[in-house]
């Protein structure tokens, strides 16, 4: 049978949570209940992607993570913290967001001044920024951009800034909302090398996208909600080989596992998540095709 990638088959949970919900209800004005008793834990080290139509409750969720909204009942803790005790600002120290629009989170003039006014505001040195500046812009590839005004990139350039922004902070865990949506595949894909990146420098990446290539290529572990409600917690792989589960979220698998789902009956496996795994079933599956004819 041919190699499949452990990283999307290993159970999700291992190791120490930095991050804990419990019985997260969140309700907004006019009594709509965006999150009905959430429990969750995302593990220290993770790459987790949230997925879930519009309206599911997946970025109520994780705005709860830095303080951006305050449970209306039940708890998250960060790294121990209550985030109910705590400001934006001091959650921001943990948690870095990245938010679907760059444009709503950039103000400066330069791509260096962006970058360096993070760290500026938690009152670091001169060097101490300088340094941070040039790790950001070298983690995301912008060293040569650094003088350039953000609002002339284009829009996968001006999400790096964003990136490289929340880099600058060195949280250990980073909140990506959409962190694709709009940008062509080869941005997409120097984009995902970076988050890749920065996971394996130890940072936990929370992922919510409407694209499932994205969630199959990177995602170690899947959540799935559901009318503000978790419907599935497991790998990556898992998840993806129940597409009749998936369709209670108005999920559909990458387009690659469908076609092997489709065919199953002929021995092909049906958890396939990519090209090069679907290529190199082929010879197993005719093999045990003609074997059995």
């Amino acid at each position: 049978m041919p190699k499949r990638n452990q990283d999307l088959t290993r159970p999700p949970g291992e190791g120490k949570p930095c991050i804990v919900v419990e019985d997260l209800t969140h309700i907004y004005e006019g009594e709509v209940e965006a999150l009905r008793g959430i429990n969750l834990q995302i593990m220290e080290g993770e790459l987790i992607a949230i997925i879930g139509q519009n309206g599911s409750g997946k970025t109520t969720l994780v705005k709860h993570f830095n303080g951006l909204l305050k449970p209306t009942k039940g708890r998250v803790l960060v790294r121990d913290v209550d985030t109910r005790e705590k400001t934006v600002a001091e959650l921001s120290k943990l948690v870095g967001y990245v938010f679907q629009n760059p444009d709503h989170q950039i103000f400066e003039s330069s791509v260096e001044k962006e970058v360096a006014f993070g760290p500026r505001n938690l009152g670091l040195s001169e060097s101490e920024i300088n340094q941070r500046v040039e790790e950001a812009l070298r983690i995301v590839g912008l060293e040569k951009y650094r003088a350039v005004p953000p609002s002339t990139l284009g829009l996968g350039q001006r999400r790096l800034v964003t990136l490289a922004s929340v880099i600058s902070m060195k949280p250990q865990i980073m909140v990506l909302d959409e962190p694709t949506t709009g940008i062509d595949w080869k941005d997409t894909l120097s984009l995902l090398d970076t988050i890749k990146t920065l996971n394996k420098q130890g940072h936990t990446i929370i992922l919510i996208t409407h694209d499932m290539r994205v969630v199959a290529m990177i995602a170690r572990r899947v959540v799935v909600m559901r009318r503000g409600k978790i419907l599935l917690d497991d790998t990556t792989r898992n998840v993806f080989s129940q597409p009749e589960v998936l369709k209670e979220a108005f999920i559909s698998p990458p387009q690659i596992t469908v076609l092997a789902q489709s065919l199953e009956s002929y021995g092909f496996p049906g958890d396939v998540l990519h090209v090069k795994e679907f290529v190199s079933n082929l010879p197993y599956v005719r093999k045990k095709h003609h074997a059995s004819s």
